[in-house]
C-alpha cells in the first residue's frame, strides 16, 4: 500500500508540475524534447545533407510531374551571439537521372540551370524560398533557437491523425509564426503550417508541410523520408527519399554559379 500511495503521490506531483508550466515554458520543453529526439547536438552539428528519391509535383490535386530528385543542402555557421532571421542555408535541387535540371539557391539569389544556361529566378520565388527556410522547423532547431525575439508558445495537446500531439507556435521578432505539431510518443515533428501573403494580390496563402517515415540518416540523426507540401489545402509536392545522408563534405562549388555558364534573362515575376 505504501508503494501504491507513493506512486500516486509522485504522479500527483508530476501533474501539478505540468500544470504549473507557463505556455512558453511548455513550448520550450516540447521543442527541446524534439531536438533531442532528432539527435540533439549531433543534429545541431549537421553540416550538410543529401536526400535522393522520387519527387512528385501536383496541380489542382492532379499529378503534373514525376522525376528522380537529389536535394543537396549545406548549413553555414551561424554568428554568435545569434542574429535574427540569419539565412544560413544553401540548397541545390537536381532533377532527372543525370541531374540535368537544377534549381540553385545561393542565399541572396536563385537560378534555374539547364543546358541553355542560368536563368535568375524571380524575386517572388526567391522570397518564397527564403520564407520557407526561415519557418521550417528543422532549420529553426538547427539555426534559430536562441535568436533575439524568438518565442516558443505552447497551444496545448490535441490529436492529429489519431495520434496525440503537442502544438507549439514559434514566432520571431518580425511577428512571423509557424505552428508545429509534435508527436507526443516519438517527440518528432509531424506537421507544420504558416500563412503568407501573395506579394501581388495580398491574398492569404497557407503553406503546410507533413513529415513522416523518420529514419536514422547516419550518426544518430533522424530525418523524415516522406515529406509532403500543401498549399491552401491542395497537395503541390511530395518526395519519397530512399536515401538520406549527412555530413558528406559538400563543397562550395556545388552551391555557386559556374563562371562559364551563360546568364539568361530573368524569369517573369510569379509564384
Amino acid at each position: 500500500m505504501r508503494t501504491i500511495w507513493a506512486a500516486l503521490l509522485v504522479g500527483c506531483m508530476a501533474a501539478g508540475g505540468a500544470r504549473a508550466e507557463t505556455s512558453e515554458q511548455r513550448g520550450k520543453r516540447v521543442v527541446n524534447e524534439a531536438l533531442e529526439a532528432l539527435g540533439g547536438e549531433r543534429f545541431r552539428g549537421m553540416q550538410d545533407r543529401v536526400e535522393s528519391g522520387r519527387a512528385y509535383s501536383f496541380y489542382r490535386e492532379q499529378l503534373s510531374g514525376l522525376s528522380r530528385a537529389t536535394i543537396y543542402t549545406r548549413y553555414l555557421v551561424r554568428p554568435e551571439p545569434p542574429v535574427a532571421r540569419f539565412m544560413g542555408l544553401r540548397e541545390r535541387e537536381a532533377f532527372g537521372k543525370k541531374q540535368e535540371d537544377v534549381i540553385l539557391f545561393t542565399g541572396d539569389a536563385g537560378y534555374e540551370l539547364t543546358f541553355r544556361g542560368a536563368r535568375p529566378l524571380p524575386d517572388t520565388r526567391l522570397q518564397q524560398f527564403r520564407d520557407g527556410v526561415l519557418r521550417n522547423i528543422f532549420y529553426i532547431m538547427r539555426e534559430r533557437l536562441g535568436e533575439p525575439g524568438l518565442v516558443l508558445d505552447s497551444r496545448g495537446a490535441d490529436f492529429y491523425e489519431n495520434r496525440p500531439v503537442e502544438i507549439v507556435d514559434i514566432t520571431d521578432d518580425d511577428n512571423q509564426t509557424v505552428t508545429v505539431y509534435f508527436d507526443q510518443l516519438t517527440k518528432l515533428p509531424t506537421r507544420q503550417s504558416y500563412v503568407r501573403r501573395d506579394p501581388i494580390t495580398k491574398d492569404r496563402i497557407e503553406e503546410v508541410t507533413i513529415f513522416a517515415k523518420y529514419r536514422d540518416s547516419g550518426g544518430g540523426v533522424q530525418w523524415p523520408h516522406n515529406i509532403r507540401r500543401e498549399r491552401n489545402g491542395e497537395k503541390i509536392f511530395e518526395i519519397f527519399s530512399d536515401q538520406v545522408k549527412i555530413n558528406q563534405g559538400l563543397k562550395d562549388d556545388l552551391f555557386t554559379l559556374p563562371a562559364n555558364l551563360k546568364l539568361l534573362p530573368k524569369e517573369r515575376p510569379g509564384l
